[in-house]
């Protein structure tokens, strides 16, 4: 079981944080940031998991992610790994498992740890 964290926050603690973003969107994270700002009170991976992406699988969700941060497409990722970029999104829109031989071909292109896929 994981345990809270709590860390109280001091001025010196705080960073400012400027990016530049599509206007359509500004709206959308607003509200998204509104929800995150610190309460004061810990909270575990799990609940952060369940409160933000419910109804997906972690593994789903760390292969969108770690393909953002990478800037891949599914075309590019399928043509570094091999893997049909047919499956690539049924992995991520959870149609498909990843299973353990596919994790480590992504984690080799996406400079991660395989288990985080799984």
């Amino acid at each position: 079981m994981q345990a809270h964290t709590k860390k109280h926050l001091t001025e010196s603690s705080l960073v400012p944080l400027q990016f530049m973003v599509h206007p359509a969107n500004v709206e959308r994270i607003t509200r998204f940031v509104k929800t995150i700002e610190p309460s004061g009170e810990g909270i575990t991976v799990d609940e952060f998991f369940d409160k933000h992406f419910s109804g997906q699988t972690k593994g789903s969700v760390a292969l969108k992610g770690y393909r953002y941060r990478e800037n891949l497409t599914q075309h590019q990722l399928s043509k570094l790994t091999g893997i049909p970029q047919r499956h690539l999104s049924e992995m991520e829109n959870r149609k498909r498992g990843i299973g353990k031989e596919n994790a480590l071909k992504l984690a080799a292109a996406l400079n991660c740890d395989y288990r985080g896929l799984l």
